[in-house]
C-alpha cells in the first residue's frame, strides 16, 4: 500500500491540472520561468532554457522522497510551473509539499491554491495523511503569506537547516496542517476558489 505514496497520479481541478513530472514539461517551464523575482530565493534556476529544465527535472526526478507534478493551466493549455510532495513518511502518515514555483503570470489567479487543494485531498483523503508540512526560507515573505493562507499553521524555524545554492545558510520556516484542521481548512480552499 505504501508505494501508493510514491507515485503522481494525474490530479484534475477546475482550472489547473497536475501531471506527473517529465521530460515533456521541459519547454513549457522554460518558458514559465520568465521573470527572476519567481526564483529571488533559490539562486540557479533564474536562468532557465528547455536544456536547464531538462537538467532540472531529471535532477527533481531523481531525488528520493520527492514525487514531483507540472502545474497545467487548463484554460490555456500552458505548463505554470511545478510543485511536489516531499519527506514523505508512510509509516507516520506525514508529507511535505514544497518545490513549487508557477509562472508570474498565474500569481493571485487562483491556480496555484487549487493545486494545493488538490494535494492536501490526496495527502488526507486519500494516503490518510495526519499531518502536511511546508518548509521555506526564511527570507521569502511571499511563499510564508501564501502557505499562511492555505490554513497552516507556523510552527517554528529551523536555523541553518541547510545550505542555500549560493554557499549561505537558510534558516527554514515551518509550517503545517493536521487531519483535525483539514475539514475546515478544505471548506474555505474551496471557498476561495469559489469567489
Amino acid at each position: 500500500m505504501h508505494e501508493d505514496w510514491y507515485r503522481a497520479p494525474t490530479l484534475t481541478g477546475s482550472i489547473v491540472r497536475l501531471e506527473p513530472l517529465s521530460l515533456d514539461h521541459a519547454e513549457g517551464l522554460a518558458r514559465a520561468a520568465d521573470d527572476p523575482e519567481i526564483f529571488e530565493h533559490v539562486r540557479g534556476w533564474d536562468v532557465m532554457t528547455p536544456d536547464v529544465a531538462a537538467e532540472r527535472i531529471a535532477r527533481t526526478r531523481a531525488l528520493p522522497h520527492v514525487v514531483p507534478w507540472a502545474q497545467i493551466d487548463l484554460r490555456t493549455g500552458e505548463v505554470a510551473g511545478m510543485t511536489a510532495y516531499h519527506d514523505l513518511d508512510p509509516a507516520w502518515r506525514t508529507v511535505a509539499i514544497g518545490h513549487t514555483w508557477i509562472a508570474r503570470r498565474f500569481w493571485r489567479t487562483g491556480l496555484n491554491t487549487e493545486a494545493k487543494l488538490l494535494l492536501l485531498q490526496r495527502a488526507f483523503d486519500v494516503l490518510g495523511c495526519v499531518r502536511v508540512a511546508w518548509h521555506t526560507d526564511v527570507r521569502n515573505s511571499r511563499s510564508q503569506t501564501a502557505i499562511a493562507r492555505l490554513g497552516a499553521v507556523r510552527e517554528g524555524v529551523l536555523r541553518k537547516h541547510k545550505p542555500r545554492d549560493d554557499g549561505s545558510w537558510r534558516d527554514t520556516v515551518v509550517y503545517s496542517m493536521t487531519d483535525d484542521e483539514w475539514p475546515a481548512a478544505r471548506e474555505r480552499l474551496a471557498g476561495m476558489l469559489r469567489r
